[in-house]
């Protein structure tokens, strides 16, 4: 077992005094059999009446009302976890999923339906020409095998490039630049994998490294994919590895705008900047 206290700071500077709407925190990390939340204090400016509840995805948000105007929003969340998921490799793939392509059963297709809708057009799509490089047709190759040829081949043929635009790229996009975000990268995967028939969502959360260009101090993005028998297994295309201790997830969606880690709305002058800070830090 691991322990990270996780520290998340986001201001928000209004170029004058505004009314808050009510805003949605992404900030808790999903707790389950791999990781366990020790503690956690969110501290917000001005004061702000909370509302806890848990969407579709099962993510734990909290509903942020305000009544004081302000000219600065704080959102101060400290949280320290214990991670058990020190051997990401420990799982089994049932028998018909193993190799690949294989087709989901009527129960799991039901619920997995949304999670294989795709955003390419067969032929003439650039992720497609893509994908027709990596694996073809009567390849033989295993289900993870592939996954991870997918995962590694993304962070070596892509250049990370940090971006403070909202929004992901497209795919297209991409793969036409040549670079971008952990978010761009996770959402290329999420596409490629749909368009193999495999299942996968987008996550959000945090990742525990030394600062580099790929880890500046912000939250982290990856993409997870159902194999039967193992359940939804992380992959982070960004550093080409499947998800581990260092990974702690906080949301998941269908889609990534569905789960910025804080938004909302104020009523007032135009303008804001935003200053935000992400520090993983391993407790011994």
């Amino acid at each position: 077992m691991r322990r990270f206290k996780i520290l998340h700071r986001t201001y928000y500077n209004f170029t004058g005094t505004v009314r808050l709407q009510p805003h949605t925190l992404r900030l808790r990390p999903k707790e389950g059999h791999v990781l366990r939340i020790e503690s956690a204090a969110l501290d917000i400016s001005p004061a702000a009446t909370l509302r806890w509840h848990n969407d579709v995805e099962d993510n734990s948000v909290a509903i942020a009302s305000f009544v004081t105007p302000t000219r600065q929003l704080a959102i101060e969340s400290e949280i320290i976890i214990q991670q058990f998921n020190e051997s990401p490799l420990d799982f089994l793939v049932d028998v018909y999923a193993a190799q690949y392509p294989f087709a989901y059963g009527l129960e799991d297709g039901i619920v997995l339906a949304p999670f294989l809708l795709t955003a390419t057009r067969p032929d003439t799509d650039p992720l497609v020409l893509w994908l027709a490089g990596l694996w073809r047709t009567g390849e033989p190759i295993q289900t993870y095998a592939l996954l991870q040829r997918l995962c590694v081949h993304i962070h070596q043929s892509l250049a990370y490039q940090a971006r403070e635009q909202p929004g992901v790229q497209t795919p297209a996009e991409t793969l036409s630049r040549g670079t971008g975000s952990c978010r761009d990268f996770a959402y290329l995967f999420m596409q490629a994998a749909r368009h193999l028939g495999l299942a996968a969502r987008f996550v959000s959360g945090y990742l525990y490294a030394e600062p580099s260009a790929a880890n500046y101090g912000s939250t982290h993005a990856w993409a997870e994919v159902f194999l039967p028998g193992a359940g939804w297994i992380g992959f982070d295309p960004t550093i080409g590895k499947i998800v581990g201790t260092d990974h702690t997830a906080v949301a998941v969606a269908r889609l990534p705008e569905s789960v910025p880690p804080v938004s909302g709305a104020f009523i007032g002058p135009p303008g804001a900047n935003l200053d935000v800070g992400v520090w993983v830090t391993e407790l011994k």
